[in-house]
């Protein structure tokens, strides 16, 4: 799998380089936005690392751009732990971070998390379905994993789409933070949960004809979320 590296600091991107060479992957690497974006148009990748903050064209904004043509999953590294910088990542499309400074091991199983996800590979378990799920005036297909409302596609992050097919294909169910995180990320990461929250609130922006009055992705509050059908949740 190819997977691209990029940050302003060249001894981290070289460090990050040599672990995932080491464990089999093949690492293009910048160290700017601008290279990036072209990088990601011209070449097939499974990954991105980016940074968050560099100079000229930001990790952010580079973000974005690349979101404009690819669903290719992103790793955002974040200077700091502030949840505003989090935020700032989930917003321009990034679908996880991880904070300076990091533990190499924690990396490597953040990617592995995400590319099983984008792979189609562990799943959460569930009976088969068919191709379209309708509920109301929202579709998801499952086979080219979009979302449509009104007959329109709707643009949606991979583990965006992740987390929407999860609660669809399983109605009135309640899962916690927790479980969505293990679910859909593939990992737990005690303490800090942000992650579901920020993504469902997107998941509401996008899909929710009003965000603040949903009528798909329901808070259970004190437990966590579902997607609302006919009958009663179930936790």
């Amino acid at each position: 799998m190819k997977i691209l590296v990029v940050d302003d600091e060249k001894l981290l991107v070289k460090g990050i380089k040599f672990n995932l060479e080491n464990e089999g992957y093949q690492v293009l690497t910048a160290y700017d936005g601008a290279t990036a974006v072209e990088l990601a148009r011209q070449e097939t990748l499974d990954l991105i690392i980016l940074d968050l903050m560099m100079p000229g064209l930001s990790g952010s904004e580079a973000c974005m751009k690349i979101r404009e043509f690819s669903d290719v999953p992103i790793i955002m590294l974040t200077a700091r732990s502030e949840d505003a910088d989090k935020i700032m990542g989930f917003a321009c499309g990034a679908d996880d971070y991880v904070t300076k400074p990091f533990n190499i091991l924690e990396l490597k199983a953040r990617i592995r998390a995400l590319l099983r996800r984008s792979s189609g590979q562990s799943r959460p378990a569930a009976q088969p379905d068919p191709e379209l799920l309708t509920v109301g005036d929202l579709t998801l297909d499952t086979r080219q994993r979009v979302a449509i409302r009104d007959g329109k596609a709707i643009d949606l992050t991979a583990k965006e789409y992740d987390l929407v097919e999860l609660l669809m294909k399983n109605p009135r169910r309640v899962y916690s933070r927790e479980s969505l995180m293990d679910l859909v990320w593939g990992y737990s990461y005690a303490g800090d949960y942000r992650t579901v929250d920020v993504h469902i609130r997107r998941l509401r922006e996008k899909l929710e004809r009003v965000p603040a009055e949903p009528a798909y992705i329901i808070t259970k509050w004190g437990v966590g979320y579902y997607f609302a059908g006919e009958d009663q949740p179930t936790i």
